[in-house]
């Protein structure tokens, strides 16, 4: 999947390895996984929120931003992993925090049988594709008396016999798991050789053909794998509020936020969703009350964005100190790559 470098660029890309960011990666997890010690009940249901939007924001980034696949239906899988937990807890008697898994578990499954399908449309017609699905599974689990219908169904009875602040350190400690580890997985597949793989179908399949690259396999796992994290990200979020319902699952706002946290971070990056998320809840705490004028001042920085900013916001930021966290882009890896010497150049031209 690297035979198009140069010997010295793969060596190179191969040894890259930034530690500054993994480690304020992993000192600002560890520092948040100590939250629940000394922080109130309202905040980490914040917090709550903001790691699973995060979680599937990044899901999104590494279909659109790495892989070029322009999804507007990810709330299939939010639906799907939300509606899934609630059957397992209710029907199963299978323990809230233990469904969150078996809600992804079901999101991917749900994205690897779409997935044929999908893939034989491409550019808005696959986008439109994915909304579709997703309407589809809203008609059908609103209309499902199994499924409650469209009353929905609640976890109310269930959690009854687990004490609050339990319930709520549980959920939280989950949420920023779901998050980190997402965040992370996402981190090592960009730097691997599959990564480099992934990047390369977005840019050209037939390119990445004829350098032996099985399309099809990279196509289906990174959906299905954006679809697991969404599906989770979806069971979280709705254990959160221990209510679920069709319309409020499966609707079209999941992706329009998705959307909005990664274009006004910045798509194609890891840190651009984090930024994004960190902007949107800050604005919604500070304009929640101004009705309409919330929802017209987040348009409006969206457009800002895109006229000014287009690599978003953190792209600014990173091209104005030369800033990189987690640079997972081989791009990036690879512009400091050192000059073959001579002999070098000889070998690879032999």
């Amino acid at each position: 999947m690297a035979e198009g470098l140069s010997r010295a660029d793969r060596l190179h890309w191969r040894h890259a390895r930034p530690l500054a960011g993994p480690v304020l990666f992993g000192l600002a997890t560890l520092v948040l996984a100590l939250l629940p010690l000394y922080g109130d009940a309202d905040t980490l249901r914040l917090l709550v929120e903001f790691f699973a939007l995060l979680a599937m924001a990044q899901a999104w980034n590494l279909l659109a931003g790495y892989t070029g696949f322009v999804s507007v239906g990810q709330q299939a899988f939010v639906g799907i992993g939300a509606y899934a937990l609630f059957a397992f807890a209710i029907k199963a008697s299978v323990h809230p925090f233990a469904a969150v898994l078996l809600g992804g578990l079901a999101a991917a499954l749900a994205g690897a049988l779409a997935a044929p399908a999908l893939f034989r449309l491409r550019g808005p017609h696959f986008a439109i594709g994915t909304w579709v699905l997703a309407e589809l599974c809203r008609i059908a689990v609103g209309n499902t008396d199994w499924f409650g219908g469209a009353s929905g169904l609640t976890l109310a009875r269930v959690l009854r016999g687990i004490p609050p602040e339990l319930r709520a350190h549980g959920t939280y400690w989950i949420a920023l798991a779901l998050a980190a580890a997402g965040i992370a997985a996402i981190y090592l597949i960009l730097r691997s050789r599959f990564g480099l793989a992934v990047r390369t179908v977005r840019d050209n399949e037939s390119s990445a053909q004829s350098v032996g690259i099985d399309v099809g396999r990279v196509k289906f796992a990174v959906y299905v794998f954006a679809a697991f994290l969404t599906g989770c990200a979806g069971a979280v979020a709705y254990l959160n509020t221990m209510f679920v319902s069709a319309d409020a699952a499966f609707t079209v706002d999941w992706s329009a936020l998705i959307i909005f946290v990664v274009i006004i971070g910045g798509i194609g990056t890891i840190e651009g969703p984090i930024l994004g998320a960190l902007i949107y809840f800050l604005l919604r705490e500070w304009l929640a009350d101004f009705g309409t004028w919330y929802v017209i001042t987040l348009g409006l920085i969206a457009i800002a964005a895109m006229l000014f900013a287009p690599q978003g916001l953190w792209g600014l930021v990173a091209g104005r100190f030369n800033l990189r966290l987690l640079p997972a882009d081989t791009r990036l890896i690879l512009g400091a790559a050192p000059a073959e010497s001579t002999q070098e150049k000889e070998n690879h031209a032999r």
